[in-house]
């Protein structure tokens, strides 16, 4: 019987360590497989045989140790090594790396799963996807607004999308009135507004100067079919310092003109500064020029091109200079990631021992960050494995010498008879 256990020691162990090239094998395999997470492999003793039981001591003899000998070894566990891989650069908007445990979320045939591989590309529809899979997180609103809530939709850059104009609202303007000039003395100052279509008017100011002292009045005109209906004229005054001081309309409060296209009436404010501050316009000995400043208006816009950021919104930039929110890309977040179950093609499936997919944004809730223009690669440590290679190689070796040594002594045991 002894000679069957030790036969039978040998063979679990070349067994295990069979087992042991196949995880070392799939680990080198995938040395450059994105997003890849290597395995380890741990083996136990197998059920022991007793031959004595243990016995206690006694007033007049000693205790004795438990007679047993083992059966051989078992695989404890292939255990999956969920650290984090390098993360290289590629310079693609659209490939995604995670720094941290998260894991992206994509859907698959109509049900979830999760994975490290961020190589996304955009599908016909728009959809950015991975082998088939389509990338999960929140849809903004037409504004930007990220809703709350945890229910996760495709994201999709849609080619179509455009950035509707805005009427302006408020032009602010900028720079000097030479105080020395003679009355009746002129300074004009020309800005591009826009309408709720978007359509561009040219508004034009004229400053001329007053007999008081420190006072201009200024004028607004704009290009027919517009036409001022109030506040198009008022007085501009200033401290003796030079710094700003008021502003007036002669009628209303803010400029208002029809544009003559059948569009709604503009109302625009207009800012020359801030009292007593040394911005805006001021009246300082010098060059003469006002200009604009700033206006808040603009015409419709296309998509003009999109990145992701790392914390996961996708934010979209228009030929007219906005830019707006479309999506924020979301991360799962597992107590036990290792518990994850494999399904193939680099994705994951929650098991009964990984927990429950927490979804968060990167960055914020998520201890996670998104890298984009990067992707993950795998975390096979490939000394490492070569190393376990030897191990393995010898531990067949060690285990198949056993086998033979035990044959041999069978041998001898038969010829016996002879």
């Amino acid at each position: 019987m002894a000679f069957l256990r030790s036969l039978s020691a040998g063979v679990t162990g070349l067994r295990n360590h069979t087992l042991m090239m196949d995880v070392i094998g799939n680990n080198v395999a995938n040395i450059n497989t994105i997003g890849f997470k290597a395995s380890r492999i741990t083996f136990g003793e197998m059920f022991a045989q007793t031959l004595r039981g243990a016995s206690g001591s006694t007033t007049t003899t000693g205790g004795m140790n438990p007679l047993q000998i083992g059966l051989g070894a078992s695989v404890l566990s292939v255990d999956m090594l969920f650290k984090q891989g390098g993360i290289e650069m590629t310079g693609k908007d659209s490939d995604l790396a995670v720094s941290g445990s998260g894991l992206f979320v994509v859907n698959k045939g109509g049900k979830n799963f999760y994975t490290r591989i961020g190589a996304f590309e955009k599908d016909a529809s728009g959809n950015l996807v991975q082998n088939g899979a389509i990338l999960q997180g929140k849809l903004a609103d037409q504004f930007g607004n990220i809703l709350s809530g945890t229910n996760l939709e495709n994201l999709r850059i849609d080619a179509d999308r455009k950035s509707p104009a805005k009427a302006t609202t408020l032009a602010e303007f900028s720079g000097n009135l030479d105080p020395s000039a003679a009355t009746g003395t002129t300074s004009d100052s020309t800005v591009t507004v826009y309408d709720t279509q978007g359509n561009p008017i040219s508004l034009s100011l004229r400053f001329t100067k007053q007999a008081a002292a420190n006072e201009w009045t200024w004028t607004a005109t704009v290009p027919p079919p517009a036409t001022a209906t109030a506040g198009s004229s008022g007085t501009i005054s200033f401290n003796d310092n030079g710094s700003f001081k008021a502003m007036t309309y002669d009628t209303d409060t803010a400029l208002k003109f029809t544009t003559g296209t059948g569009t709604l009436d503009m109302v625009i404010d207009l800012q020359f500064g801030k009292p007593g501050e040394f911005r805006g316009i001021t009246q300082n000995k010098g060059s003469m020029a006002v200009s604009s400043r700033s206006q808040d208006g603009y015409t419709a816009g296309e998509l003009s091109k999109w990145d992701i950021d790392s914390n996961g919104f996708i934010n979209a930039t228009f030929s007219n200079g906005q830019s707006i929110v479309l999506g924020q890309v979301m991360l799962a977040e597992f107590n036990n990631p290792n518990g994850l179950s494999r399904t193939g093609d680099g994705l994951f499936d929650v098991s009964a021992n990984s927990g429950i997919p927490v979804i968060l944004s990167a960055g914020e809730g998520s201890r996670s960050a998104i890298v984009a223009g990067s992707l993950e690669q795998s975390n096979v440590d490939l000394p490492e494995e070569f190393t376990k290679m030897i191990v393995a190689q010898r531990g067949f070796q060690s285990n198949a010498r056993v086998i033979t040594t035990s044959d041999e002594i069978l041998n001898e045991v038969v010829n016996l008879k002879r």
